[in-house]
């Protein structure tokens, strides 16, 4: 019998052993000091686990508090009843009632934007990033795709897919003049990267709009975290700053952290509406008989509805607030930025520790280690919202300090020679 073949991995584009042999022995750790796997009912924002402990979760991507507000779950029951299905399991190329239809004409006038929706950003973009890379989303010519080291997993994901239809390479973050030089090189760059990331901070959109005048650069970008928190009406980081907004750029954006509902929206500018059908056919999961149920749709609706309205900009106010206040407490990367996640520095031996301390103390703040933040830059984040009161963010912020955290003001630690 001939000896069996085994299978060396290219890791080209991820290293399984990598990630799960480090990033494991954290997440076990998380779970075993009980910072990870937490269960807990929500009454009146405070959550109780089974044996009694309360706290509030400082871990919470919905940045205004819409997913809890009473015309968008009033509006996710309404939806329900009015189409009488949860989800028509069908494509939508083939069969769909007009629940979809509304949505997507309703949040085409709040972004001004052609919107598609989809389930979920990771499956707009698992879709979209292929279609791109052999030029059917966009001018026609396969681009270099590029994408920046920390772009979401995502985004990240589709490399494969990307690199079986053209070339594609990691840029460090945020590096322009790498991306100036491809656009030199090559005769079309596409550039993926989050308008707002997942850690805090924004991408340089007006640079970008630059090279994207410049060289006809195409930017994919996953604007999530800004959607709703930031903009006039909502419309996030990268529709109020980016001058490019026709085919050279193409947004995703969930509905499920800032807008308070489900599913995603992909946002695109000027392209014909056979670029519409080719994106509902043939980009990946799209495709599918998966989209937004009934109850995300009326979610959505409801949510779009205050978006059009003074609220949206009081709630808006609010959380700037929120911010302003955790950075006149706190020394953060983030600090005066109007973004809305804050990360707390701590090191990979003690940031296990520092979260189950703070959550002792009735908050939950998330420890982030490898694989989500690079080795040795470990932390805790915490993310603001509209709806927490300033006791409770001097409450954590008391209780950061005692756990590590440095307060505004202070000088840092010097560094050992």
């Amino acid at each position: 019998m001939s000896e069996r073949k085994t299978i060396t991995p290219a890791h080209r584009y991820r290293n399984n052993d990598k990630l799960v042999g480090i990033g494991n022995m954290f997440w076990n750790m998380s779970e075993e000091h009980g910072v990870a796997g937490i269960v807990g009912d929500l009454n009146d924002g405070v959550l109780r686990t089974a044996d009694g402990h309360e706290f509030v979760n400082f871990t919470v991507c919905s940045y205004l508090d819409l997913d809890t507000h009473p015309k968008v779950i009033d509006g996710a029951v309404a939806s329900l009843r009015r189409f009488g299905v949860l989800d028509h399991c069908i494509p939508r190329t083939r069969v769909q009632t007009p629940v979809l239809l509304e949505l997507e004409d309703s949040l085409g006038e709040l972004f001004g934007a052609e919107v598609v929706t989809a389930i979920s950003t990771a499956a707009a973009s698992t879709g979209l990033l292929p279609l791109i890379s052999s030029g059917h989303l966009g001018n026609g010519v396969r681009p270099l795709m590029v994408f920046d080291k920390n772009a979401h997993v995502s985004l990240a994901n589709a490399k494969p897919a990307c690199a079986d239809e053209t070339e594609v390479v990691t840029s460090r973050h945020h590096d322009l003049d790498f991306l100036e030089d491809m656009c030199r090189t090559y005769e079309r760059v596409c550039y993926v990267v989050d308008g707002s990331d997942s850690l805090g901070g924004y991408a340089p959109v007006r640079e970008l709009a630059e090279l994207q005048d410049k060289y006809n650069m195409m930017v994919f970008y996953d604007d999530s975290h800004s959607l709703s928190a930031y903009g006039e009406r909502g419309i996030g980081y990268v529709r109020s700053h980016s001058p490019a907004l026709d085919q050279r750029t193409v947004t995703v954006a969930t509905l499920s952290k800032g807008f308070g509902a489900g599913g995603t929206a992909i946002l695109i500018d000027g392209y014909p509406k056979e670029t519409r059908r080719i994106i509902e056919r043939f980009a990946g999961p799209l495709g599918y008989s998966q989209k937004m149920n009934a109850a995300a749709v009326g979610a959505a609706m409801a949510s779009a509805e205050i978006h059009r309205t003074e609220e949206l900009t009081e709630l808006q106010e609010r959380l700037y607030a929120n911010i302003a206040l955790f950075d006149s407490l706190l020394a953060t990367e983030q600090a005066g930025s109007t973004y809305p996640i804050r990360v707390v520095p701590m090191s990979d031996e003690t940031v296990i520790e520092a979260a189950q301390r703070v959550f002792a103390a009735g908050f939950y703040v998330s420890p982030v280690f490898f694989p989500i933040v690079a080795r040795g830059t470990a932390g805790l984040r915490a993310m603001l919202r509209a709806g927490q009161t300033e006791e409770q963010i001097r409450q954590l912020c008391a209780v950061l300090v005692e756990a590590g955290a440095r307060p505004a003001g202070a000088r840092p630690e010097p560094v050992a020679p």
